[in-house]
């Protein structure tokens, strides 16, 4: 079975973090791992609180993982302070990983801030030129090349200059307002990929979800734009059931082509 490690913060309602990522990979058909940068302390309506790992802490668990299980594919998702953020660059170099998807979260769907302001330049400078793959909204996109974006041309002249600038495939995702479910891929070349808007206000996980597919994908040796196209199948099927917990915005049904067994029987 291949593997994939998600670098991530914990989500307590479970939606988003790396229990989206996990219940991503196993959805998928890849056996995860993680490494937890952060305890938040959240649900549908909002994040309460954040508790950062400490930087030796999370070194103790790349080092568990990396030693005895090596991952073919690795998601990084919230990581909130420059000195966490250079602990796994460090790491992810050492260690030689392959497959790398960063998905710069900044801000969460409910609107609560999720990375401290100078973590931004570190995160680029220092992330973006191992990740094979980046996977930024449009007011993440905005916030890496620090411009107001209101058309798809401007994305695509977005995704193309952080391309060139550090060397990493871009993902330029839809659903805030503009271009819907569509999303851009430049590796060089551009492509839109068209989505099925899901009219639902369910929507809490979904950055983490599509990027954890996407690692899944890549850990299972499909190309990037096939990585893509499938991870926007999956989290399509995890959005069409509009599974509608919390009071909130809700989570996905991250199991939606899952089926229980009574064991008892």
């Amino acid at each position: 079975m291949k593997t994939a490690l998600t670098i991530a913060g914990s989500d307590s309602s479970g939606g988003a973090g790396i229990q989206a990522d996990l219940k991503t990979f196993l959805a998928n058909g890849v056996y995860g791992m993680s490494a937890i940068t952060a305890l938040t302390a959240q649900n549908t309506c909002g994040v309460r609180a954040v508790m950062n790992s400490t930087p030796e802490f999370l070194c103790e668990q790349l080092d568990a993982i990396f030693e005895d299980i090596e991952p073919d594919a690795v998601k990084i998702g919230m990581v909130s302070s420059a000195e966490l953020i250079k602990i796994i660059a460090a790491k992810i170099k050492f260690r030689g990983a392959k497959n790398i998807v960063v998905d710069p979260v900044m801000v969460a769907t409910s609107g609560s801030r999720l990375i401290e302001v100078d973590a931004v330049k570190t995160l680029t400078e220092k992330l973006f030129p191992l990740a094979k793959i980046i996977t930024p909204n449009l007011p993440e996109l905005e916030v890496i090349i620090g411009e107001k974006i209101s058309t798809p041309l401007e994305i695509e002249l977005a995704a193309k200059k952080i391309f060139e600038q550090y060397g990493c495939a871009v993902l330029a995702k839809g659903g805030h307002g503009l271009n819907d479910a569509n999303d851009y891929l430049y590796d060089g070349a551009g492509q839109w990929f068209y989505g099925r808007r899901i009219d639902t206000k369910n929507t809490h996980g979904t950055g983490c979800t599509l990027s954890s597919a996407i690692a899944a994908n890549l850990a299972k040796s499909y190309d990037l734009k096939n990585s893509v196209g499938r991870a926007k199948t999956y989290l399509t099927g995890a959005l069409s059931t509009d599974l509608n917990l919390g009071k909130g915005s809700g989570p996905l049904d991250h199991g939606f082509n899952l089926h229980g067994t009574d064991f008892n029987n």
